[in-house]
């Protein structure tokens, strides 16, 4: 049986857990579930959505939000908060190393195939140093829970992880909903997470920056499926938000056309993949992108968080190594584990995955959303079938992980309180300092026993708290 959060083995409520479960007594499952349609119509009413392409009609849809929240304990915090923050760390410096000398290759650690012939690498980062050497500024790192006191990490997410909307949104309808709950103070606030969001920006200005950074967040436009975030945090940050038209390059700087006339900008939260950042380097028929801020970037002129390239670490090859750079680049053990991985592109290991398929959760390396995995036991024999000639094909592409006993966190039925797993995505901001809020966002599988969490999947979203000593 999966660890049930809410729940020590012999049934009774963990004490964190003390306060909702008597909230859930005193009002009621039909009451809960009033509430609920209450808080989905604040969300709609809002505007909190997010697209799903490819589906025809109206993409447009709500996440679904559950009312009840998963806790964790101060010192479950301190062990997350600590791991956290290490894997920051190591991801920047593997990211300096790699566009440098690449001492980790060098070393034997890494073996140089899997960095420097990965689609996420670019040869045009070379020899650069972004300010602070930072070029992770927003590390998402996706934990699942597999024991009392286990917690591990499925995957990294360092060019833009989005959802932190999500994370604050959430908090708001609870507060707003049940001031109560949040009226002893046990709760460690999130609402601080844009301000410290707009002090990492600021700390990693170019050198070209006189008087306080202009910071902006670039968005693709209100056609992007996390549009409603880019202008979430804008507001929030007190910044403005920006597309491709209204910026350009001039004398060796990036400038925003203002009503005022043009007004030097400092610091791009950009929301665009790298491809489309500049079609004077990259893709020249790409319309998002601002001609020459490539080469201001690489002058000093501006700074573009997160950096181009970072993306060379959210591949699910190189995760494999995350425990590896911790060793080799901060001398520290891991604080948070891998899950155990088998690389489809080791002959000994690809015989495994091949022969065991049907036990295991087979992923593309480059895949992300929920998209081009197979889980293995839910999966029907064709299905595994099909699934290994594609591996076959191409073995490099695919790693495989076994099917996890994840933890199931207290969700409201229809009728019921009901596990259902979840995993956990903080948002960690690394600038001249590593900021961290006490919190993050919950994605829990709505689905009786699935495991797929993300939105596009079916996947909901709960407030996360983290309780004070």
């Amino acid at each position: 049986m999966p660890f049930h959060e809410m729940f020590e083995p012999d049934g009774s409520v963990r004490a964190c857990y003390a306060e909702v479960q008597n909230w859930v007594e005193r009002t009621g499952i039909a009451g809960l579930n009033r509430r609920l349609d209450e808080a989905e119509a604040i969300f709609r009413r809002i505007g909190i959505t997010f697209a799903v392409y490819g589906e025809g009609g109206d993409p447009e849809r709500l996440i679904p939000f559950d009312l009840l929240p998963r806790i964790f304990t101060a010192h479950e915090w301190r062990i997350l908060d600590k791991g956290i923050r290490q894997r920051a760390r190591a991801l920047n410096a593997f990211l300096h190393d790699v566009y440098h000398r690449g001492e980790i290759v060098k070393a034997g650690v890494m073996p140089a195939d899997i960095i420097y012939r990965n689609s996420a690498y670019l040869a045009e980062m070379a020899d650069f140093s972004p300010p602070g050497k930072v070029y992770s500024h927003i590390v998402g790192i996706d934990i699942v829970r597999t024991g009392p006191a286990r917690f591990e990490v499925l995957e990294d997410n360092c060019r833009t992880p989005s959802g932190v909307s999500y994370m604050l949104e959430n908090r708001e309808i609870m507060t707003r909903m049940f001031p109560d709950l949040f009226s002893d103070g046990l709760v460690a606030p999130v609402d601080d997470y844009p301000a410290e969001l707009l002090k990492s920006l600021q700390e990693v200005a170019p050198p070209a920056c006189k008087g306080e950074p202009v910071v902006v967040v670039l968005t693709p436009g209100s056609l992007n499926s996390a549009y409603y975030e880019h202008s979430f945090l804008a507001d929030l940050m007190g910044v403005e938000l920006v597309e491709p038209a209204d910026l350009f390059v001039d004398e060796g700087r990036v400038w925003m056309k203002t009503t005022l006339g043009p007004k030097a900008v400092d610091v791009i939260y950009r929301r665009i993949d790298d491809e489309y950042i500049d079609p004077l380097v990259f893709k020249p028929d790409s319309l998002l992108g601002i001609p020459g801020i490539f080469n201001v970037y690489r002058n000093g002129g501006v700074t573009l968080a997160s950096a181009p390239g970072s993306g060379i670490a959210d591949d699910k090859a190189v995760y494999i190594y995350v425990p590896e750079m911790i060793r080799f680049y901060l001398g520290e053990e891991p604080i948070l584990d891998n899950i155990q991985t088998w690389q489809c592109s080791r002959p000994d290991e690809l015989a495994y995955v091949l022969e065991h398929l049907h036990e295991l959760v087979a992923k593309e390396v480059h895949g992300s959303g929920g998209y081009g995995m197979l889980i293995g036991p839910k999966s029907s024999k064709d299905e595994v079938a099909a699934y290994a000639e594609r591996i076959k094909a191409n073995p490099s592409e695919f790693i495989a992980q076994p099917t996890l006993d994840l933890s199931t966190v207290p969700t409201l039925g229809p009728a019921s309180v009901v596990g259902r797993h979840a995993d956990f995505r903080p948002y960690c901001l690394v600038g001249k300092q590593i900021r961290l809020v006490p919190g993050g966002l919950t994605r829990v599988a709505l689905t009786e026993g699935s495991l797929v969490v993300n939105s596009s999947q079916g996947g909901g979203v709960k407030d996360t708290w983290v309780l004070q000593d």
